[in-house]
């Protein structure tokens, strides 16, 4: 089923994913302070408390510019301004850099706190786009080698030097670019996996949201007429006498007469509309089974496939429930599907019992390929040829329609007809009682 929105743009052209999503800037300040206290409590215990020597001045210096750059962007910007993707990254590159020149005057990689160096990484590949974090794990690895070299000592016991051997060394930058790389990776997965999710259950509320929206029509329409009667009411009593004050070859006798019977054919309209509402409000607002399911039907019959409706119970005892649009919409989406990818017919089994009710649909068509089977329902996922634009190729139509199908109570389960016969099967399944008050939600 086609995702729009209200004025016809398609729901996977809005912002979402990384692009609606940028790091807070007060978020970035905290965790510089976290940095500038734990170094500053780091360089007063080795340099006062364990006595080791080190460069102080400089070491000060360094936090001293972290601590400085922080009240500069507090004092510049609002706490709830948002950094775009260059802004971030340009501020972990220099936390990155701050970080690497305090420990290249305090041991290089023979430092315990070296591995510290993959923390602004993993915070750039966990919130920004991937080219950024990219650059940034490329500049963190070039630091990493350049720690290898330094000069300046590990501070320890004066008189005792602590030498780092060269193979050392070596396996220490190893050791930390295969953690900076891992700690990336697992970072960006985790991230872009949610905000797929996110994304989804957003779009799946917009789409809820519209469906409920369109369902209220008949009562903006009842109001309408009831709203327009009146001056309806006047035009016509107005004509009715213009027609009495002209006579019978008065060049405008024929324009009064044309304004009356619109007039009149209005107010049948509006009548329509009242007695709608008035008469049918009840048979809007609960829905039969059978009903559902020919309402949901209908928009499809028109593309060639033949459509058949098996029904397994009694009408007279099938479940009634209120509408639910997010129902409607679901089982259209499959049903859609359905259609789109059969040759020439699909089958809607319908069943009902005291204790169940279940909707099966099947196709003709090639059914679902292993590979689809076991991620079928993710949003996001490639489901039709990538020259198809349709919305539907994004897989994000179905995850949406299995969202609210299971809130609605459903079970879904997605496979390949079981007869030997190609095609793919689809069954929800309801507990009778969800199904008849799910439209309450």
């Amino acid at each position: 089923m086609a995702l729009t929105e209200d004025k016809g743009v398609p729901l996977r052209h809005a912002q979402f994913g990384s692009s609606s999503r940028h790091m807070r800037l007060q978020t970035l300040v905290r965790l510089r302070w976290l940095a500038v206290a734990g170094q500053t409590a780091t360089v007063l215990i080795v340099g006062f408390i364990l006595q080791f020597p080190l460069p102080m001045m400089e070491a000060v210096i360094l936090i001293a510019a972290l601590a400085a750059a922080n009240l500069m962007l507090a004092a510049w910007f609002p706490a709830t301004h948002r950094l775009g993707p260059h802004s971030a990254a340009a501020l972990l590159g220099f936390d990155l850099l701050q970080m690497a020149s305090l420990l290249f005057i305090t041991g290089g990689l023979a430092n315990p706190f070296a591995p510290l160096i993959c923390v602004p990484v993993i915070i750039s590949f966990a919130s920004q786009p991937i080219r950024h974090s990219v650059l940034l794990i490329l500049f963190a690895l070039a630091c990493t080698t350049v720690l290898a070299l330094s000069p300046y000592d590990l501070p320890w016991y004066p008189g005792d030097a602590l030498r780092i051997q060269p193979v050392m060394q070596l396996g220490v930058w190893f050791s930390i670019a295969s953690m900076m790389s891992f700690a990336a990776f697992y970072a960006y997965k985790v991230s872009h996996e949610a905000t797929l999710l996110a994304d989804a259950l957003a779009a799946t509320e917009l789409v809820l949201e519209r469906e409920k929206h369109l369902s209220q029509l008949d009562g903006l329409a009842a109001a309408a007429a009831h709203e327009l009667g009146t001056p309806l009411a006047t035009i016509s009593v107005v004509a009715k006498e213009m027609e009495r004050e002209l006579q019978d070859g008065d060049r405008f006798r024929e324009d009064v007469l044309l304004l009356r019977s619109q007039t009149e054919r209005c107010r049948d309209i509006l009548r329509r509309l009242t007695s709608l509402s008035a008469d049918s409000e009840e048979h809007l607002r609960r829905l039969p089974l059978s009903s559902l399911i020919e309402e949901v039907i209908a928009p499809h019959r028109q593309f060639g496939i033949e459509i058949e409706v098996v029904e397994r119970g009694e009408r007279a005892s099938e479940p009634v429930g209120n509408r639910n649009a997010g129902v409607l919409y679901g089982l259209g989406n499959l049903i859609e599907n359905a259609v789109d990818y059969a040759k020439a017919r699909v089958i809607v089994t319908v069943a009902h019992s005291p204790s169940r009710v279940a909707i099966t649909i099947e196709d003709d068509g090639p059914g679902y390929a292993p590979d689809i089977l076991s991620r079928i329902g993710e949003p996001y996922m490639t489901t039709r040829p990538s020259e198809n634009e349709r919305a539907g190729g994004l897989g994000l139509g179905l995850f949406i329609a299995k969202t609210l199908l299971e809130r609605s109570g459903a079970f879904i389960r997605f496979g390949n007809r079981a007869s030997g016969e190609p095609g793919a099967r689809i069954d929800v399944e309801w507990p009778r009682g969800a199904m008849e008050t799910s439209s309450n939600t």
